[in-house]
């Protein structure tokens, strides 16, 4: 019942997708767990290629053809569906033919395969890559492959139940599970980022992932905090969650994380023009760890109020926890802190690896009661 009324959904134009839905419904039951990343989205051109030859099929599964070892190819939207070499289609997998080929998409390699589909802007090139292949890159992209193997065991672990946290929130999402970029997900750069320490820090991990009552918790981590993580409700609002609480954090003496960033009213009133020449710049609200929740901007014309990570992401600052003065006609803001804040801070993960704490140790301190849950995954 169910699926027949779900494909109902996508007659038309689009009538594959619920196909592609319900593969990837059924994922989790193989022996292998899928990652759908979408490492180009809603582009009117991507480049593709295989290092090895590769065998293009379409949404049946039919053998459309082979493209040669390391040779671009350009697929680019059309009526009704890509073109890509001399074939055109709804859409087209691309797949090496051994196990040990990789991908190419964009300007990258990749482990798995390649779907592209037609989208609402153009089209979207997704990867599908097996779990723990994918984290031998996000590992890393997210930390130095050179760290302490603790603080690398312990990013693997908490980036293994963040990307199964993403992927059971979009399950119902027909394309893809994950994107490629910090500013929503993690970072993913294929194989160029991978080294013998993160695959050994994920195959030492291997299936091993965070949760809370049973539950894949969401494991966020961020650079560093600047002494203080926050508690997740102060900086996203809504519910509380009982793991992501605010604990001491042990990256004060980190470089990375003190910052200075000056504005003058020109260059805020360009991003906030309805307040007009801005005036004033003051913190109204703090977090009970001085990160500010609550800025408000004061200008000639009006005034603006920036809540919570709007405050970081509007004014692009490293951070929330700073200080705001005001001279020399300008605003200057002094902070502590690279990212959001909740979780898990690496700078803080690499010092507490330094002092000999272990990678669950290090775990246990970001993420509050929390238990370890082993998954099947591919041996």
């Amino acid at each position: 019942m169910f699926l027949t009324s779900f494909f109902s959904q996508f007659k038309g134009r689009y009538w594959w997708l619920g196909i592609l839905l319900w593969i990837a419904l059924i994922a989790p039951a193989q022996a292998s767990v899928i990652m759908r990343v979408a490492i180009k989205r809603e582009v009117k051109q991507v480049t593709l290629g295989s290092s090895t030859t590769a065998i293009v099929k379409d949404a049946t599964g039919k053998t459309l053809g082979k493209l040669p070892a390391r040779t671009e190819y350009f697929a680019q939207a059309v009526p009704g569906g890509v073109a890509l070499n001399k074939w055109r289609s709804n859409l087209f997998w691309i797949e090496p033919t051994t196990n040990k080929g990789f991908v190419y998409i964009g300007d990258r390699w990749y482990r798995g395969r390649t779907l592209v589909v037609p989208t609402e802007e153009g089209l979207t090139a997704v990867n599908w890559v097996d779990l723990e292949e994918y984290l031998y890159s996000v590992i890393g992209g997210e930390m130095n492959h050179n760290w302490p193997g603790e603080a690398l065991k312990a990013q693997a672990i908490a980036a293994r139940t963040y990307a199964l946290h993403e992927r059971e929130k979009r399950r119902n999402n027909p394309l893809y599970d994950i994107g490629n970029t910090p500013d929503r997900w993690q970072i993913y750069k294929g194989v160029i980022s991978e080294h013998n320490n993160t695959l050994a820090a994920v195959n030492a991990t291997a299936g091993q992932v965070l949760t809370y009552k049973n539950k894949v918790i969401l494991s966020v981590f961020h650079a560093c905090s600047g002494g203080h993580t926050e508690n997740v409700e102060d900086v996203w609002g809504g519910k509380k969650l009982p793991y992501l609480r605010a604990v001491r954090d042990f990256d004060r003496n980190v470089r990375q994380c003190n910052w200075v960033r000056t504005f003058s009213p020109q260059d805020i009133g360009s991003k906030f023009p309805e307040v007009g020449t801005v005036k004033q710049m003051k913190v109204e609200k703090l977090s009970p760890y001085n990160s500010v929740t609550a800025l408000k901007i004061v200008g000639d014309k009006g005034e603006k109020v920036l809540k919570g990570e709007k405050v970081r992401t509007a004014l692009k600052l490293k951070s929330t926890r700073f200080t705001v003065s005001q001279g020399n006609g300008g605003f200057v803001l002094k902070g502590l802190g690279f990212g959001h804040g909740v979780g898990m801070s690496q700078w803080g993960a690499y010092n507490l690896a330094k002092r000999g704490i272990n990678h669950l140790q290090i775990l246990g301190h970001y993420f509050r009661g929390v238990s370890l849950t082993p998954i099947q995954v591919k041996k």
